[in-house]
């Protein structure tokens, strides 16, 4: 009898060590084992806290697509994939057939029917809207002469959250005063972005069911639903009762006001049938969807850069310079002058391949498919896109991948350099390209040629930069720096 427990143990102490060396040794090349049921679900949240870098790693040695096995009936297979290739017949060539689906749109629920979680009809309403808004005098002219002082991530994060909140609203939640607030709307952002992410490496069944217990990162996601419910609800009827006031007319056309929620609430609903401004839920959606667009992804594409260049002294001066015989002081910020300042534009196109604001994206055949790199795709099946490693393919990219070169961007003749979309993403592909994207790059010259004229900055020795965990690619640490005013 004794001797028979002696066994059972040492089976049992055999089985652990056997677990524990199968689960916590290096990889060798290739992605860990495939578990009879896990699969590989112990691999992922083991590489989990240097997600990015492991991407970049496996795709590296899986031809750039790899086919990722989830528990079984879990849901959670998925295709990974950065091949210019499949990616070019995903957002664009074979669009019709690639969606966000209904499993997208629960993952990110938060965000009701915006424009990033729509398909079909009511996303080419919104984009249509969108798109008109955007180009409209007065927008252009609202949204280019908003203040430039800024300081870093933290203030980045300020700037362009105030920022966009005045584009959107009309009002200032002067998060960037002296005092420096916590505003409850840019917190709520911040605990939607980790939360998102958690979705996307655990089963539906045991997200959903934390959702419903009230549990980890499901609570904090529940709390920002109700924040961004209720902050929402306050701009809408600040806004309603002041169009009310103003008895202004109804078509879009004619709108006087710059802010894009008062032209929402006015939309010619003849010409957007599918869009209801009375709604206030369509509302709220359509806020946090140009929060998310316009605040997140700015400031962090301003950090990383920063950061880039305190690395790169050299390019810091080639910048200044530029901006000295382009004399951009003089000539001021119009869209002209800043298109002449092409060796900037290299710069910030290069951090943001490095380092893509919006890290990863997600898409759903609506109909079974074969890529180009060869692999079949099932309907509904779920393809992520993964924009960081992307970036740093040698395969894409060259031998140099990650090496930060501005000169990438510039043509022989010294005019910039314009790399295919299925190739650089940052700012999405086909259809679904950036509607942003022209005064996002506008606004970040102007925010780094006004820094680099008049300060010098310097990143705080021994502080660790790495991303954090999120939708958003931000500092997990922040970006600790001294600021000296230049002569």
């Amino acid at each position: 009898m004794a001797s028979i427990s002696l066994l059972q143990v040492s089976v049992a102490i055999l089985g652990f060590l056997t677990l524990h060396y199968f689960l916590f040794k290096k990889p060798h090349g290739r992605f860990r084992r495939n578990w009879p049921v896990l699969r590989m679900l112990p691999a992922l949240h083991m590489a989990l806290h240097r997600i990015y870098d492991y991407s970049v790693k496996i795709l590296e040695i899986s031809n750039m697509t790899f086919p990722f096995k989830g528990p079984r009936f879990a849901g959670m297979d998925m295709l990974i994939t950065v091949d210019p290739a499949n990616i070019h017949h995903i957002m664009t060539s074979n669009f019709s057939n690639y969606i966000k689906g209904p499993a997208f749109q629960d993952v990110f629920d938060v965000f009701g029917d915006g424009i990033i979680t729509t398909d079909s009809e009511l996303w080419k309403n919104l984009r249509k809207s969108y798109q008109a808004m955007i180009h409209r005098q007065e927008f252009q002219r609202f949204s280019m002469k908003k203040g430039t002082s800024v300081d870093l991530q933290d203030v980045f994060g300020r700037f362009t959250f105030d920022t966009i909140l005045i584009l959107i609203t009309g009002y200032d939640p002067r998060s960037l005063s002296i005092e420096m607030p916590e505003d409850e709307l840019a917190k709520a952002l911040d605990d939607v972005g980790e939360g998102i992410l958690y979705r996307h490496v655990k089963p539906r069944f045991l997200w959903k069911l934390q959702n419903w217990v009230g549990f980890g990162e499901e609570k904090k996601m529940t709390r920002a639903n109700a924040t961004f419910d209720r902050v929402c609800a306050k701009y809408i009827s600040a806004k309603r009762e002041e169009i009310k006031r103003s008895q202004v007319v109804t078509d879009i056309s004619v709108a006087e006001s710059g802010d894009l929620l008062t032209s929402f609430i006015k939309l010619n609903t003849t010409k957007y049938k599918l869009l209801n401004p009375s709604d206030d839920k369509f509302l709220r959606d359509t806020i946090l969807t140009l929060i998310l667009a316009g605040r997140d992804t700015t400031a962090s594409a301003l950090s990383w850069f920063f950061w880039l260049l305190s690395e790169n002294p050299k390019v810091v001066a080639k910048i200044r310079q530029e901006a000295i015989n382009t004399d951009i002081s003089r000539t001021g910020n119009g869209q002209e002058h800043l298109d002449k300042l092409v060796y900037l534009h290299g710069a910030l196109c290069e951090a943001v391949r490095l380092y893509p604001p919006v890290c990863f994206g997600r898409k759903s055949p609506i109909k079974s498919d074969v890529l180009p790199s060869g692999h079949k795709v099932d309907a509904n099946s779920k393809i992520i896109i993964c924009l960081y490693a992307l970036g740093r393919m040698r395969a894409v990219w060259g031998e140099d991948a990650l090496q930060f070169k501005p000169e990438r961007w510039i043509t022989e003749n010294g005019g910039i350099k314009h790399e295919p979309s299925f190739k650089f993403l940052s700012f999405n592909a086909g259809p679904r390209t950036c509607l942003g994207k022209h005064i996002a790059m506008a606004q970040m010259k102007i925010v780094a040629v006004e820094i680099l004229q008049n300060y010098d900055i310097k990143v705080v020795q021994g502080q660790k930069i790495e991303p954090a965990l999120g939708i958003i690619l931000s500092m997990k640490h922040g970006l600790r720096i001294t600021v000296t005013k230049r002569c």
